[in-house]
C-alpha cells in the first residue's frame, strides 16, 4: 500500500480556518465513505483495504477462523461506530454553515461486504446529520459477487441511487491474472438486479493485464455494451510497488504492460463505445447522457469540496486538504477518544492550486479554459496543437462549455491527446 503524504500535523478536533469554511459557500459537497474490508486482496490492488483474516489472528475461540470473512461482523461493528462518529465529527468541525450534501460515493475495499442495513445506515446518518439534496447522486461500489436481487433491491430502499460494478473483464483468464474471484456471469445477474432495483449502473473495467489480448478486450467491451450500462469507466492497468502483481512482474513470471498495447486498447474502446453512443467526459469514462455522468467524480475533477469518512479517507475543503490514518484499528481509537483520525493535512498553496486545476481539467472533454493558464501554458497550446494533441478548433476558435455561457478558447484534447494526456499536462505546467 501506499504511504500517506507528508504533510502539516493535523489538529486533534479537526478544525478547520475561518477562510477554508468560507470556501464552503456556494460549491457543491460531496461525502465519501471508505470501507476498507474485501473478502480476498486483488493481485493488482493498492488500495487501503484489509481481509478480516488480515486484522483478526485466528485464535480457538475464533470458530471457522480459516474463512475469509470470519470476524467480519465484529469488524464491522467498530468500523460503522467509528464512521458515524466522524460524521458527528464533520458536522462539528463544519459548523452551522455546514451545506446540505450533492453526493455520496462509498467506496473501498469491498462496501457490499457489509450487511445492507449498515452500509445503508451510514448513508442514512449523513443524510440526518447534513442533509441530502432531492436529486443527490449516492453511489456504491460492489463486487459482482457480493450483491443479489434482494440486497440491490434494499440497498436502493436505503437511498442508494447508483451501483457501480468492478467487472474488469470478461474473460476468465484474464480476471485470473487480476487475482480477481468473481463469476462473469455474476455481472449480468447483478445488472439485472439492479435495474429491477432502479439503480443507475456503471460497469468497471481494467485493459492492459499481462496476456490479455486485443480479442480478449474487445470481448469484454462487447459484453459491457450487451449491458447497456448507463456509463462505463476503463483504466489502464498500472502495476503499483509492493503489489503481488509487481512481485510477479519483476520476477518475470508475467510481463509487465506495455504502452503501445494499452494505447490499441484504448483506440478500440473509445471506437466501440462511441459507436454505441457512449462519449468521453473524462478520460477514462464514458456515459450516453449528461445524466449518465459521475457527479461525485466531477467534484473532484473541479477542485470541490468533500469530506472523507473512514480509514485512509482523504477530503478537501476551502483549499485544505487533509487524509486519515490507514489502519482501522487506530482510526477506530482515535475516534472513541474524541478526537480527529486526521494523520497530517496541508493548506495549497495557489501554485499548487493552478497545477491541480490544469491537471484535471484538461482530462476533461469539456476542456480547460487558456485563461486557467499562466503564460507558459499560454505559450504551448499553439505547439500542442500542432503536434495533434489540442483540438484546433477549441484552442484556436473557442467554443462553450457544457454549462453554456460565451465561446472561450480552450484546451481540448484530442483522441492523441488523450493517449498522451500527461504529455500534454506537463508542457501546459511549464515543464
Amino acid at each position: 500500500m501506499p504511504r500517506l503524504p507528508d504533510g502539516d500535523p493535523a489538529p486533534a478536533d479537526g478544525a478547520l480556518d475561518a477562510q477554508a469554511l468560507a470556501g464552503l459557500a456556494g460549491v457543491p459537497f460531496g461525502m465519501y465513505l471508505h470501507v476498507p474490508f474485501c473478502a480476498t486482496r486483488c493481485g493488482y490492488c493498492d488500495f487501503n483495504t484489509y481481509t478480516p483474516r488480515e486484522l483478526l489472528a485466528p485464535t480457538r475461540a475464533t470458530p471457522g477462523a480459516t474463512d475469509p470473512r470470519a470476524g467480519l461482523p465484529s469488524l464491522v461493528a467498530s468500523y460503522t461506530d467509528a464512521a458515524r462518529a466522524e460524521i458527528d465529527l464533520a458536522a462539528r468541525v463544519l459548523g452551522a454553515d455546514a451545506p446540505v450534501v450533492d453526493t455520496i460515493f462509498v467506496g473501498g475495499g469491498t462496501p457490499t461486504l457489509l450487511p445492507t442495513a449498515e452500509l445503508t445506515g451510514l448513508v442514512g446518518a449523513v443524510r440526518d446529520t447534513f442533509g441530502l439534496r432531492p436529486d443527490a447522486e449516492v453511489t456504491t461500489e460492489a463486487n459482482p459477487d457480493s450483491v443479489d436481487e434482494a440486497s440491490l433491491a434494499a440497498l436502493a430502499e436505503g437511498g442508494i441511487t447508483r451501483v457501480s460494478l468492478g467487472m474488469q473483464s470478461a474473460v476468465p483468464h484474464v480476471l485470473g491474472v487480476l487475482d480477481r474471484t468473481h463469476d462473469p456471469a455474476n455481472v449480468a445477474r447483478a445488472v439485472r438486479g439492479a435495474r429491477a432495483a432502479g439503480l443507475a449502473v456503471s460497469l468497471d473495467l481494467i485493459y492492459g493485464t499481462p496476456g490479455e489480448s486485443l480479442q480478449d478486450w474487445r470481448a469484454s467491451l462487447e459484453a459491457v455494451l450487451a449491458l447497456e450500462p448507463d456509463h462505463v469507466s476503463a483504466y489502464a492497468l498500472v502495476v503499483e510497488e509492493g503489489t503481488a502483481l509487481a512481485a510477479r512482474v519483476r520476477r518475470g513470471a508475467v510481463p509487465a504492460p506495455s504502452d503501445d498495447d494499452e494505447a490499441d486498447k484504448y483506440e478500440l474502446a473509445d471506437e466501440l463505445l462511441g459507436a454505441a453512443g457512449y462519449d468521453w467526459y473524462e478520460v477514462s469514462n464514458f456515459t450516453r447522457t449528461s445524466r449518465g455522468r459521475c457527479r461525485h467524480n466531477e467534484g473532484y475533477w473541479a477542485g470541490g469540496n468533500w469530506w472523507g469518512i473512514g480509514p485512509g479517507a482523504h477530503g478537501h475543503v476551502g483549499g485544505v486538504r487533509w487524509w486519515n490514518v490507514k489502519h482501522p484499528a487506530r482510526y477506530a481509537s482515535m475516534l472513541a477518544a474524541g478526537d480527529s483520525p486526521a494523520a497530517g493535512r496541508e493548506a495549497l498553496t495557489p501554485e499548487q492550486r493552478h497545477d491541480e486545476r490544469v491537471l484535471l481539467g484538461v482530462r476533461l472533454a469539456d476542456g480547460l479554459p487558456l485563461s486557467d493558464l499562466d503564460a507558459r501554458g499560454r505559450a504551448a497550446v499553439a505547439g500542442l496543437v500542432a503536434d495533434g494533441l489540442l483540438d484546433p478548433g477549441a484552442a484556436l476558435g473557442g467554443r462553450p462549455a457544457r454549462e453554456g455561457g460565451e465561446a472561450q478558447r480552450r484546451a481540448v484534447l484530442t483522441l492523441r491527446g488523450r493517449l498522451l494526456a500527461d504529455t500534454v499536462v506537463r508542457a501546459l505546467l511549464g515543464f
